[in-house]
C-alpha cells in the first residue's frame, strides 16, 4: 500500500498502489491491454495499407500494364491519406470486452500469423481493386487486356479503336485520368479500412468509428484534401490537381459521359 504501507514493505514489494485501491490494479490492466490493442492496430493498419500500395505496382509491373499510380501518388497516399487515421488509431477506446480476455504469452509478437495473413490478403484485395479499376478504364475505351500488356508497342504490333490515338490513352491526361480513378480507388479503401480498425478483433458494427472522434477527423481530413483536389477546377483551382498528375472529377465526368 503506498499510503498505509511502510517504507521497508514498499521497497520490497513488486507493486506499489498509491491510492490504496485494489481496483487500480484492474484499471491499469485495462489500459494497458488497451495501449497494446492501440499499437497492434497502428502497427497493422500501416502494413495493410502499404501492402496494398506494393500489390499494385507489382501486379501491375509483372502484367505489363502502365503504372496506375505515380511517385507523387505514393507519397500523397503515405502522407496525407494515411498518416492521420494512423496516428488517431492511437485514441481508440477499449474493446468491450477487453477484460475477458485471456492472458497474451509474454513472448507472444505483437503482429501474430493470423494477423499477418489477415492483413495480406486485405493488402492484397486492396491492390488487385486498385489496378482493377484503371484496367477497366482502358477496357471500356475498347482495349483488350492482351493490347494493354504491350502498350508500349501501340501503332506497332497493334492499333487503338477508331478516333482514339495512342497518345491519347498513354500519355498526358490519357494516363492521368485512369491514375485519378485508381488513386480514388486507393483513397476511398484505405480510409474505410481506417474505421474498421477501431478495434483489432471486435467488428465495426460493435464498435464504431463513433467511439474514437479524433478517428473520423483523421479520415475525414485526408478525405475533404483529397476531393479538394479532383474537384479543384470547381473551387477555381485548375492547375492544383495537375500538380499532383491528377485530372480534375469534372474532366472525369465529361469522359465518363462520352462512352456512356
Amino acid at each position: 500500500m503506498g499510503i498505509a504501507g511502510t517504507e521497508v514493505s514498499k521497497e520490497a514489494a513488486d507493486m506499489v498502489l498509491a491510492d490504496d485501491n485494489f481496483s487500480t490494479i484492474v484499471a491499469a490492466v485495462e489500459e494497458g491491454r488497451c495501449i497494446y490493442a492501440n499499437m497492434q492496430a497502428f502497427i497493422c493498419f500501416l502494413i495493410s495499407c502499404n501492402i496494398g500500395e506494393i500489390a499494385a505496382i507489382l501486379l501491375s509491373t509483372l502484367c505489363g500494364f502502365p503504372e496506375p499510380l505515380s511517385a507523387m501518388h505514393l507519397l500523397w497516399v503515405n502522407l496525407v491519406t494515411d498518416g492521420p487515421p494512423a496516428t488517431a488509431l492511437g485514441f481508440n477506446p477499449p474493446a468491450p470486452d477487453v477484460m475477458k480476455q485471456k492472458p497474451r504469452p509474454s513472448n507472444e509478437p505483437i503482429m501474430t500469423k493470423w494477423m499477418a495473413f489477415r492483413y495480406l490478403i486485405t493488402g492484397l484485395y486492396v491492390g488487385i481493386a486498385t489496378v482493377g479499376s484503371f484496367v477497366s478504364y482502358y477496357l471500356d475505351q475498347g482495349i483488350s487486356l492482351k493490347q494493354l500488356r504491350s502498350w508500349g508497342k501501340c501503332d506497332q504490333s497493334w492499333s487503338p479503336p477508331d478516333g482514339v490515338t495512342c497518345d491519347s490513352l498513354f500519355q498526358g491526361v490519357g494516363r492521368e485520368l485512369p491514375q485519378t480513378l485508381s488513386l480514388t480507388v486507393l483513397v476511398c479503401m484505405e480510409l474505410f479500412k481506417a474505421l474498421s480498425a477501431v478495434s483489432v478483433d471486435s467488428s465495426l458494427l460493435a464498435v464504431g468509428p463513433n467511439q474514437n472522434p479524433w478517428l473520423v477527423a483523421g479520415v475525414a481530413l485526408p478525405f475533404l484534401l483529397h476531393v479538394a483536389v479532383i474537384y479543384s477546377s470547381k473551387l477555381g483551382l485548375p492547375g492544383l490537381a495537375k500538380s499532383f498528375g491528377l485530372v480534375s472529377w469534372a474532366r472525369v465526368h465529361r469522359c465518363s459521359q462520352k462512352r456512356v
